[in-house]
């Protein structure tokens, strides 16, 4: 190919891949006003969303359950192969019903119409052939078809599986907008793990007070500053005049000073440390300083913390806080 090697040819066709699969989602993203009429049905309804589909397709109706259930929408995940052995039982009448399908003609889920019917339920299709039979039988049809699959041959469900649970997705946020979700409820429905965490911790709460940072004044030498900082060793010495934070230097930025200078023995804090540098309050939310520290160019791992009201520095806070303190 073109006296390419044989890894290059398999990594061209890795990012073709990934570059069909992202004119996939745009192209769903063009076709969401179907979206509006099925998220008015489900602010309305006040039973399950019962998600199914069968194969690669069974596997995003599951996520789409998951997803569901983790924004407050109850929901679970029906397989239609068992559905005719007694778990349709978990579909009740007045429930919503997603059936997932690439082709639209999946035997599995047209055997399952007449049963649903049956328990007046409404059904929504997230379906790849809107010329399909599934097609006719659904109530709201969300269009998840693709150009093509993302493999080289054009057959492995790829970009359809990834046009489907972008659809799911799409309506997931779009529910959570209509409902006004907030990190609270969010919470709510996450009390565990490091996203919980995040969203009920504020900074105060794992956050180093002053009287466990390192904290110099900027006429200090460097050499003063590297001995607080092995004394307080949280990769930071708060640089202070009063109660104001002035600078803060870092680990890195002591290796920086020492590349420019020769002679160390004359410096002072003031020429090696950061002025003005990000900061967070004691009161926000640890996702929200997780965002100060990783949303960015360069990522940073410690953030002061200054009292918005009074202006005081309080204390430091850690990316390794945040991540492996037990909170």
């Amino acid at each position: 190919m073109n006296g390419m090697s044989e890894q290059d040819q398999w990594l061209s066709a890795a990012r073709a891949g990934i570059e069909w699969e992202s004119d996939a989602l745009r192209a769903v993203a063009q076709r969401l006003d179907s979206l509006v009429p099925v998220v008015e049905l489900l602010l309305r309804h006040t039973g399950k969303v019962v998600a199914t589909g069968i194969g690669k397709s069974g596997h995003v109706a599951r996520q789409i359950a998951a997803t569901l259930q983790s924004i407050g929408a109850p929901a679970a995940f029906l397989h239609p192969t068992e559905a005719g052995h007694g778990d349709i039982g978990v579909c009740q009448p007045g429930d919503v019903v997603v059936l997932v399908s690439k082709s639209g003609s999946t035997a599995e889920l047209l055997n399952l119409i007449g049963p649903l019917r049956l328990l007046n339920v409404r059904l929504i299709g997230i379906l790849g052939n809107l010329k399909s039979p599934l097609t006719r039988e659904m109530d709201f049809v969300l269009d998840a078809s693709v150009q093509r699959e993302a493999d080289p041959a054009g057959f492995m469900p790829t970009s359809s599986t990834m046009a489907a649970l972008a659809m799911g997705h799409a309506l997931a946020i779009a529910l959570m907008q209509a409902r006004g979700f907030t990190a609270a409820d969010f919470h709510r429905y996450h009390p565990a793990g490091q996203l919980g965490q995040s969203l009920r911790h504020r900074v105060r709460d794992v956050m180093h007070p002053t009287g466990q940072v390192a904290c110099v004044a900027a006429t200090d030498s460097l050499k003063h500053v590297v001995m607080e900082m092995s004394l307080h060793p949280w990769g930071a010495a708060c640089v202070v005049e009063g109660s104001r934070l002035a600078g803060l230097v870092t680990d890195g930025d002591i290796r920086r000073t020492l590349q420019k200078h020769d002679d160390l023995r004359t410096l002072t804090a003031s020429q090696a440390m950061t002025e003005s540098p990000t900061t967070v309050g004691p009161d926000v939310l640890i996702q929200e300083a997780l965002r100060l520290m990783e949303d960015r160019p360069s990522q940073i791992s410690v953030l002061p913390v200054v009292d918005p009201g009074s202006g005081a520095w309080v204390g430091l806070i850690r990316i390794h806080d945040i991540y492996h303190r037990d909170i």
